[in-house]
């Protein structure tokens, strides 16, 4: 649709949404308009009821006590008119009594065994009635029958006369009766007079809420039904009475004491009275009821007393609709003519714009079409012509960018799949040719090899020397890459960082693995960069398809495994994948992840080497050692685990773990010892690259476990001294200040440089347990021993022998000055049980 046809139909839309939602407004304000109107009725029509209930109230009990007193004047002249028993009276004789006096009826009543009963009566249903069932009335005959004052509280006493309520009659429920009863002593029957029916019912009928209720109605348009609730009752099971053989309710107990209910809807409506009388507030509802929709509202009266009651008025919500239909209909009736209207008026006024832009339209098609250069003319001062302007720029503009366009699209292409720096292949090109290859190989039954190869000492160079010169270095390894490969069955592409891969195809195993043993080779060759010779190496990892894998991404996950296999076994060196590298990998992760259960689960055990004194036969101290059995794999040695701690950065915790579960256990060995033991425990190197939180932690926990820095001992080996030179040694001076002193472990095995011992911060030399066993029975093969405790006496350094477990080691030590021992002579590693056992059995 153009855009003549649209600007006027979406502005008329425009003009009708707002005069919809304007309509809808007024619509809901004239709605609730309504509702409020209905509501102000009902409250007049409710207050009316209300006062109308409560003066039927106050007249029914001014004509109830009126009808007592006559039943009384009645009582007193029935007894002036009877003889003193009632044997000797006759029903006949009560009726027409009954007749005489204008009331409805006589009984007698008379006490029988443990019950009174209606004896003589002018009512067939009160001869032979029982009263025993009759709960207050009872209590209020037995009180006359002792002449003692009637203390119910329903009804009104006088003296030897009490008057019940107006109440439904329980020998005949078909009749509503007043009563009186009369007993003075002087006969042996109680005189009870009533009024029924009409006689009782009269002032109600004429003067209560019924006739108002009724009037409503039928004069009050929408008004459909009016009903007085009786909360406590309505909804709940029917309070039947069963009194005489008769089934009835009480008066006070029916569920609606005026009005009509003929728009039932029990359930909902009992809920609406008792929120109503809980919250004090009107309630209601609109619903389709006998198939009229009707709006239910609930209004409760005198909440704050004991009987209170809800009116409920049943409006013909029909009315409201049929009242907001008309006036909807109205509103649009208006609408139509003011919309033509806007219709009309917007069509002009669109003709006005989209004949210049329909000009400028086919000039843009022009251009969208590749047609540059040419100009419109368009004579309007307005945004159109100021619009003509820019498309003729844009013309001329475009005609010198398509022109840059195809020549940056040229780099771009390259960009995206070349490595900026060295111009190789990148790792997108790589995944897209690797994809290829394999394709093609399936078809034709050959191979392909990936070849992984990682930069040795790199990332030590580039630190060193700067990036720039890291950067150089990259270009330069390319090159030689690119002068060792045949460009007819492989290329090389770079991964990111010191990483390149290359791929060959249809090349045997031999002749790739031959092929990259060059590129070790060559990039051995050292470089010569702004003056600095630079030594590099080249770990390489090969894998194949379809020998290992069929898969793309596994393939070159084989060949990542080898390089790293390749680093492992010391750089400069050709890997070719095979299964026992990935069981390896795989059995590194496996212990990785249980190690880190058991240490979070500190299921890590401390195993004590004691440490002795040969010359005074004494333990000195215990060397920590940590043992670990796991649920799965069993035990496992510590040269496995150790490294992986390493390798992972679990050593640290591991290293804290078995740090506090020592010192605490030693220190408490301690307390009861004339001589304390000293605690040796183990050093990694990884721990000294953060010294300050390694030298906290030891601080911290010394003093959580209350050992004395004198009894510590941190043993570390030569090569942590040579790794981490200044940042070790410092820290080692800081734990000397502290108190603790430092063991160098393995002594020999390492640089074995007695130069640095005189500098260092060291108090121990460990003699290493394989020069020690060595040492034959004629003491041959001692010299390097020797040699070890003449240089340790001279530099003032005390020394241990490990590994000590033949008799005649010991003496060759002994005699050369070497008094501290340890070793499976004295005792193996032992779990803090077997010490505490060892300790006592022999020292």
């Amino acid at each position: 649709m153009s855009i003549k046809k649209k600007l006027p139909l979406i502005f008329t839309l425009l003009v009708l949404c707002i005069l919809i939602a304007n309509n809808a407004l007024h619509y809901l304000r004239s709605k609730q308009q309504l509702i409020n109107f209905n509501e102000k009725e009902i409250a007049l029509i409710t207050q009316e009821v209300s006062y109308q209930v409560e003066s039927a109230k106050e007249g029914s009990l001014f004509v109830e006590n009126i009808l007592g007193r006559e039943l009384r004047t009645a009582s007193i002249a029935i007894q002036n008119s009877l003889p003193s028993k009632h044997e000797e009276i006759t029903n006949e004789q009560l009726k027409a009594l009954a007749d005489e006096l204008m009331i409805s009826h006589i009984t007698l009543l008379a006490q029988k065994e443990n019950d009174i009963i209606g004896v003589k009566s002018s009512d067939p249903h009160e001869i032979n009635m029982s009263t025993k069932e009759w709960e207050y009335w009872y209590d209020a005959f037995q009180q006359l029958f002792s002449l003692s004052p009637v203390t119910v509280q329903e009804g009104v006493a006088l003296p030897n006369y009490w008057t019940g309520p107006i109440e439904i009659a329980s020998s005949n429920p078909d009749h509503i009766d007043k009563w009186g009863y009369f007993y003075d002593g002087s006969t042996n029957f109680i005189i009870n007079p009533y009024f029924r029916d009409n006689q009782v019912l009269e002032y109600e009928k004429r003067f209560g809420p019924s006739n108002v209720m009724e009037r409503f109605t039928k004069e009050l348009d929408g008004v459909v039904e009016l009903t007085v609730f009786n909360p406590e009752n309505f909804g709940q099971k029917d309070q039947i009475i069963n009194k005489n053989g008769y089934n009835y309710i009480r008066i006070a107990d029916k569920p609606i004491w005026y009005g009509t209910y003929k728009y039932s809807n029990q359930k909902l409506d009992a809920e609406m009275i008792q929120k109503a009388i809980k919250t004090g507030e009107t309630q209601h509802y609109t619903e389709t009821i006998n198939e009229k929709n009707v709006r239910k509202t609930f209004v409760p009266i005198n909440t704050d007393v004991e009987a209170p009651y809800v009116i409920g008025v049943t409006y013909d919500y029909g009315l409201i609709e049929k009242e907001l239909n008309r006036e909807l209909l109205n509103h649009i009736l208006l609408l139509i003519p003011f919309i033509l209207i806007v219709l009309i008026t917007s069509f002009v006024f669109s003709r006005s714009i989209t004949k210049p832009i329909g000009y400028i339209v086919g000039q843009v098609n022009e251009i969208a079409q590749g047609k540059f250069g040419k100009n419109l003319i368009l004579k309007r001062k307005d945004e159109l012509g100021l619009l003509t302007q820019n498309v003729n720029a844009l013309s001329d503009f475009l005609q010198v960018y398509v022109a840059d366009l195809k020549q940056s699209q040229e780099v771009i292409e390259f960009q995206a799949y070349h490595d900026s720096l060295t111009g190789l292949p990148n790792r997108r090109y790589l995944q897209e040719e690797l994809n290829k290859m394999i394709a093609n190989t399936k078809q034709t039954d050959s191979s392909v090899a990936v070849l992984f190869i990682d930069i040795d000492r790199f990332k030590d160079i580039n630190d060193s020397l700067g990036h720039a010169l890291g950067d150089e270095l990259i270009k330069l390894v390319s090159n030689r890459l690119k002068s060792c490969l045949s460009s007819t069955n492989s290329f090389v592409t770079r991964q990111g960082g010191d990483e390149f891969v290359i791929l060959f195809k249809n090349l045997e195993l031999e002749k790739v693995k031959a092929a990259a043993e060059t590129i070790v080779t060559v990039i051995k060759q050292p470089f010569i960069i702004e003056g600095n010779e630079i030594h590099v190496g080249a770990s390489c990892g090969l894998s194949l398809y379809p020998m290992h894998t069929e898969n793309q991404d596994t393939l070159m996950v084989y060949a990542d495994i080898a390089m790293y296999e390749a680093k492992k076994q010391g750089g400069s060196k050709v890997v070719v994948y095979n299964d026992t590298i990935n069981i390896k990998n795989k059995e590194k992760l496996r212990i990785e992840t249980r190690l880190r259960k058991a240490i979070k689960e500190e299921k890590i055990e401390v195993y004590y080497q004691p440490k002795i004194n040969a010359k005074e036969n004494i333990v000195t101290g215990v060397e920590a050692l940590v043992r670990w059995t796991d649920e799965e794999l069993g035990f496992v040695s510590p040269d496995k685990f150790i490294s992986v701690a390493e390798s992972t950065g679990l050593i640290h915790s591991l290293w804290e773990l078995v740090m506090k579960k020592a010192c605490f256990q030693v220190s408490k060995w301690n307390e009861g010892r004339l001589e304390p033991l000293n605690l040796a425990v183990n050093f990694s190197p990884k721990q000294f690259q953060d010294s300050n939180r390694l030298i906290k932690q030891v601080v911290d926990i010394l003093s959580e476990s209350k050992l004395s820095p004198a009894y510590f001992e941190v043993e570390i080996t030569e090569n942590i001294l040579f790794d981490h030179s200044t940042e070790t040694i410092e820290a080692l001076e800081k734990l000397r200040n502290y108190g603790v002193s430092v063991s160098v472990d393995d002594f020999g095995t390492g640089y074995s440089s007695f130069s640095y011992l005189k500098t260092l911060p060291i108090d121990n030399l460990k003699i290493d347990r394989t020069f020690i066993q060595d040492i034959q029975e004629d003491h041959s093969n001692s010299e390097i021993s020797e040699a070890i405790i003449t240089m340790a006496r001279g530099l003032r350094l005390h020394v241990i022998a490990e590994g000590v477990e033949e008799e005649h080691q010991k003496e060759f030590l002994l005699k050369n000055g070497c008094y501290h021992m340890q070793g499976y002579l004295f005792s193996k590693p032992l779990s803090k049980q077997e010490l505490e056992i060892f300790l006592k059995e022999n020292y």
